[in-house]
Parts: structure tokens; sequence; C-alpha cells
């Protein structure tokens, strides 16, 4: 992965700030992956999306992550770190794009789902029955091709069974115990959500940057944001010190 320079990382902000949380994951993806093609990144599994987002954010803000969560059980708010290489690393396990089950006589293949898979199944009535008709490449019982609506629920099932061990970065869950009272808290770790926040706070933070040098020294912004976050902190320094 490339690593992205201030003026294209505040590009991407400022296109993301009339983005859904949707666009918005997307935008970040897009810059942790440039090697691929814009339309071939909402089909790729979700944990790789996973996965190079956490790249992304080691690359950008470090490895330290920090989170805070409220106990589930007595209210407590819990604050601990986290890191992002480790996830990068653990989730990365890029293995087949389609899984197979075999199951009483049942015969499936099916898709690993990506993150427009996801999307489109959550707008459905029915999130589950969309997902399973929309990722479901083949099905066969005693020689003939089955819907996925025909599929029973012990098939259903080991189908989840199958793209959560061909996917494990799909669904990141903390499970965190309390110091206070010991219960475990579960919560969903959303880092798309997360680095945009980042993102966010680091790109008004730049623009404070731009806009006091740009004040003092009368520079352009891309020549403030050629300056090294150093020497751009360096200057800033010099400016408090008038």
């Amino acid at each position: 992965m490339a690593i992205t320079g201030a003026a294209e990382l505040l590009a991407t902000w400022e296109a993301g700030l009339a983005e859904a949380p949707t666009g918005r994951a997307l935008l970040l993806h897009r810059t942790a992956r440039p090697d691929l093609d814009a339309r071939a990144l909402p089909v790729l599994p979700v944990g790789e999306r996973e996965a190079d987002l956490f790249t992304l954010r080691r690359a950008l803000f470090g490895e330290r992550m920090q989170v805070r969560l409220a106990c589930g059980a007595c209210g407590e708010d819990m604050e601990f770190d986290l890191d992002a290489g480790e996830f990068a690393r653990s989730l990365d396990r890029r293995g087949e794009s389609v899984v197979q089950v075999r199951q009483d006589g049942w015969e499936v293949e099916f898709r690993v789902p990506g993150v427009a898979d996801l999307a489109a199944a959550a707008r459905a009535a029915d999130p589950r029955a969309a997902l399973l008709a929309r990722c479901l490449v083949s099905a066969v019982r005693a020689g003939a091709a089955v819907a996925a609506g025909e599929l029973p629920v012990p098939v259903q099932r080991r189908i989840a069974e199958a793209v959560e061990a061909a996917d494990p970065g799909g669904d990141v869950t903390l499970n965190i115990a309390c110091p206070e009272c010991g219960q475990a808290t579960r919560a969903e770790l959303d880092i798309a959500s997360y680095l945009w926040t980042e993102l966010d706070a680091w790109a008004r933070d730049v623009l404070l940057d731009v806009h006091l040098l740009a004040t003092a020294y009368g520079w352009s912004e891309p020549e403030i944001l050629a300056l090294s976050p150093l020497r751009r902190r360096y200057y800033l320094e010099l400016c408090a010190d008038v």
C-alpha cells in the first residue's frame, strides 16, 4: 500500500463529507487499495476490506488505537488500547471467494459476501433470505438445481459456518471484561467509522495549520502541505513565539 500524501488525504476527506458512512468506507478503501479498480472493491470479502482498513490506519496514525466502551452490565466507562497492525495481520486471511458445502445430499456453492452484498441485503424485507439469494452460486439436490429459498435451515447454517471460516474478519467483535464488575461486554469494532473519525479530526487540524501558516508567511496551501508534519509544527511554534 502506497502512503498517501496530505493533499490526497484532504481530497478524500472533502469528498467524504457529503457521503453516508458506506460511501466514506468506500473512499477509505480506495485510499488503502489504489492498486485495484474502484469497481472491484465493493465485491471483495468483508474481512479483506477490514484488513485493508486496519493496514491503512496503521500507516496513517500508527499501531495504537484507543477505544472507549461502556460496560453493558454496570455502565462503567472502559478505556483500552488495540493494535492496528495485529488486527491487520489476523484478519488478512485471503482464501477462496467461493465456499462449497456438502450436507445430507445437498451440494452448494456460495460466494463469500462483499460489502455491496451486505448493503443490498440490508435494504430487503428479509435480509437473510436476500443475502442467501444474492450470493448463492449453485445448489443441487439429487441432480436437480434448487433455488435459494428451498435450502433447509441446517444447510443454511452450514453455509454460514463455511463463510465465517473462509472470512473470519467479516465480523470484528470485541469481548471486553469490565475491570469493575468483571462482566464481559461484546461490541462490534467498526474500523471504517473509527478511521473516518480520526481522518476528520486530522483534516481539521491540518486546515488550521494551513490557515495559520498562510497568514504568517503568505504561503499557498500546496506549499504548506508539501512540508513534512515536523517542519509544519516547527514553523507553527515559531509563529507562536513572535
